[in-house]
């Protein structure tokens, strides 16, 4: 019988080289952001030329109509679409998690993870092949539903692995207090679950909020989103209005994502100290 190694594995982090790789990654992902940013309070009309700190393109830009309407159809279109997805997604967490276990459930599990994994233009030629067969005009209608349907999983994933740390005795105990099990459901599982629907909901307004490639093929004539709008001033070139109205995209995404993991992270300790 040979000895056996007690010797503990190493950890990525000591391997040579490992933080130059980590911070020339870090480095490409988040400079041009920075540029981005930097250049938003340019006051030169130039770009790349600084020409002293100001604030005329987020004026400009919030005066501008075209932005306007883009910025409420977005806002229209991440409100029902969240709302829509979150509901379904948390039904389906429970129907999973909580409910009586059926055939085919991992299979389930997968399919309503699968359009992470997708690459999202089949999913947008997909959806645009199903309205045209539906015959259902292009509109703010069939942004909502693509949307809906596109967040589903990004809503699913923080509710259930919230699901999966709360201690089913808890709804064993109310149960064993007589109460019933709508009333189980709603003073016990619902409270205990609801910084796992927060989170996920935060997460899908994101998503839904900065998707361009599905809101491109399914947007109707004058239905366009804020990602749309920009894409299309793009074809004029960059211009500090472009990176004013970027930067308050991207703060928008910052404070949601974070909120979003403050969020879930506050609820594992409720859960941890409640059992």
């Amino acid at each position: 019988m040979g000895i056996l190694s007690h010797k503990k594995p190493k950890s990525i982090v000591s391997f040579r080289g490992f933080g130059l790789v980590t911070g020339l990654c870090l480095f490409i992902l988040y400079v041009p952001m920075m540029v981005l940013v930097f250049f938003s309070f340019n006051a030169n009309r130039a770009v790349t030329v600084w020409g002293g700190f100001s604030f005329q393109w987020y004026v400009k830009a919030a005066s501008n109509s075209g932005l306007q309407n883009a910025a409420l159809n977005s806002l229209t279109v991440a409100v029902i679409a969240t709302t829509l997805a979150t509901a379904i997604a948390t039904a389906a967490a429970l129907a999973t998690g909580r409910g009586q276990r059926f055939r085919g459930a991992q299979s389930f599990y997968m399919l309503v993870n699968l359009p992470l994994m997708l690459p999202e233009i089949i999913i947008a030629v997909g959806t645009l092949s199903f309205f045209a067969l539906a015959g259902m005009q292009l509109s703010l209608v069939t942004i909502v539903i693509a949307h809906t349907v596109f967040c589903i999983p990004f809503a699913y994933l923080p509710i259930r692995s919230r699901l999966e740390t709360m201690d089913g005795r808890l709804e064993e105990a109310a149960a064993d207090l007589y109460a019933s099990p709508f009333e189980a459901f709603r003073y016990v599982t619902m409270p205990l679950l609801m910084p796992g629907i927060v989170a996920g909901a935060m997460l899908a307004f994101v998503v839904s909020l900065d998707d361009f490639i599905i809101t491109a093929m399914v947007a109707g004539a004058g239905s366009g989103t804020l990602p749309v709008y920009v894409y299309t001033q793009l074809k004029q070139g960059v211009t500090p209005e472009i990176n004013a109205i970027s930067t308050v995209l991207l703060a928008v995404s910052v404070v949601l994502v974070s909120a979003s993991y403050f969020v879930s992270q506050a609820g594992s300790k409720t859960v941890r100290t409640s059992v």
